[in-house]
């Protein structure tokens, strides 16, 4: 990850760090409010869109305003905008959570703590109903992550390039030929 998309991403576990510990450990509810939650949607849903809709454009050339006259695909666009938008989430979250990890030597289970309310936050600010399936495994991710061995690189960014191949509204074989493309563009939009 390069340039302004890696500090970004960084500058959440280290506005993390920076709270005093008994905040940290009294005050997750209120900082979820009022610190964390409004710039994780905005990170969260400026690389699920400019990711998908960038796919969309490069696949569908000079036909792309064309695309939005036909109401499926304009759901079946908004599905996918979803299911991107949740990995995403479940992303940053797990590399969050090994940047806790790492630079605070913390709790683990305070770590867990703060990832599940915090991906627990942000789903309820997005306003939307997002699949059960998917939001249950974003959930188990987190329960399942050995935060002491997340890597500080691309490694925790795997669900989001999985979910833009295995959801974007494009034919299979296309998406076959475009797979290693297409998830380093979004590998490298973080």
């Amino acid at each position: 990850m390069k340039g302004h998309r890696w500090r970004r991403a960084r500058g959440l576990g280290v506005a993390l760090i920076a709270l005093p510990y008994d905040f940290r450990q009294a005050g997750i509810n209120s900082l979820l409010g009022i610190m964390i939650t409004p710039p994780l949607v905005v990170i969260i849903g400026f690389v699920a869109q400019i990711s998908l809709y960038g796919y969309l454009r490069t696949r569908a050339g000079m036909r792309y305003p064309e695309l939005f006259a036909n109401d499926e695909f304009v759901k079946a666009i908004d599905a996918a905008k979803w299911q991107l938008w949740l990995a995403c989430l479940s992303d940053l979250s797990v590399y969050a959570g090994g940047l806790l990890a790492r630079r605070t030597g913390g709790d683990m289970a305070w770590i867990y703590r703060l990832m599940g309310e915090t991906l627990e936050a942000v789903l309820a600010a997005s306003g939307t109903v997002h699949e059960p399936a998917r939001v249950e495994r974003a959930r188990a991710r987190l329960a399942h992550c050995d935060w002491a061995v997340v890597p500080d690189d691309a490694t925790p960014f795997s669900e989001s390039p999985r979910t833009l191949v295995e959801c974007a509204p494009i034919i299979d074989e296309l998406k076959q030929l475009d797979d290693p493309i297409v998830r380093n563009s979004v590998r490298f939009r973080w």
